[in-house]
């Protein structure tokens, strides 16, 4: 999702993004729900940057996750 508290535009992903600008058009995630597994967020595009390790549960905001700003440019599913 991307706004604050779930509102605003959404979407549901199941597979790796490696560029949230390409495939979705947006630059920043402002809140998410992961409803299975474990997934990776990455602050730059083809996973590079920071990151930031998202368990099933509800993220309001970026500082729920540890980040400081909404960037996210690509994300996947992390697998042991």
């Amino acid at each position: 999702m991307r706004r604050t508290t779930f509102a605003g535009q959404a979407f549901e992903a199941a597979e790796d993004c490696p560029s949230v600008l390409e495939k979705y058009r947006w630059r920043e995630v402002y809140s998410c729900k992961v409803l299975d597994g474990w997934w990776v967020f990455y602050e730059h595009p083809n996973y590079r940057g920071r990151q930031y390790f998202l368990e099933k549960g509800e993220y309001r905001k970026p500082g729920d996750w540890g980040a400081v700003s909404p960037t996210v440019q690509s994300f996947r599913r992390f697998t042991e």
